[in-house]
């Protein structure tokens, strides 16, 4: 009785592939890759204590390469995936100029920063705008993921935006995209 079920479960599965046909429209293209570094840690590094809440926590500096042709703009969104409920937002910058190249360290925490863009909030109690740095509990390090987005389109949403509202903004706008990864922890 199970062979038969499961013989039978099976075929129909076939059939409902079978009727389905071929898809009308190509898969998407995945987006091309950018180099994204940083002077102060490499890929895969410890994130020095300055850019933490051990530190002064300031932003890092960031730079970048390999920007696809018609680029209009850039957002960097910046999470820790290791944080112990959810996926904790330490960072959300967009509508980065397209010319920019480059983060200075220390952006400041300010909606609109001239000449670099525009920050949204970050998932601190406060929800305040700007980088908040590296404060895991105690335990092994948690990886910091900085992902920068080339766009075919600058962003039109509320000011001080979280990343799920800037996120779902670039849906179909990203031409490119660069990671790097930094590491941090606290006994």
């Amino acid at each position: 009785m199970r062979r038969a079920l499961a013989i039978g479960l099976a075929l129909m599965f076939l059939v409902m592939i079978a009727c389905a046909g071929p898809s009308s429209s190509p898969p998407p293209t995945p987006p091309a890759t950018m180099e994204l570094t940083s002077p102060a840690f490499g890929d895969g590094e410890m994130i020095p204590p300055r850019y933490t809440c051990d530190g002064e926590d300031v932003s890092p500096p960031l730079q970048w390469k390999d920007v696809p042709e018609g680029t209009r703009s850039f957002a960097l969104i910046v999470d820790d995936p290791d944080a112990p409920v959810a996926t904790f937002v330490h960072w959300v910058l967009y509508n980065i100029p397209a010319e920019r190249r480059d983060l200075p360290e220390g952006v400041p925490r300010q909606v609109k920063v001239p000449g670099i863009g525009q920050q949204g909030t970050n998932d601190f109690k406060d929800n305040r705008v700007g980088y908040r740095g590296p404060c895991p509990p105690p335990g092994p390090p948690h990886r910091y993921f900085f992902k920068l987005y080339a766009l075919d389109t600058p962003l039109y949403v509320i000011e001080g935006a979280s990343a799920a509202t800037v996120e779902r903004a670039m849906r179909g706008h990203i031409l490119a995209q660069g990671q790097l990864i930094g590491k941090y922890g606290r006994r």
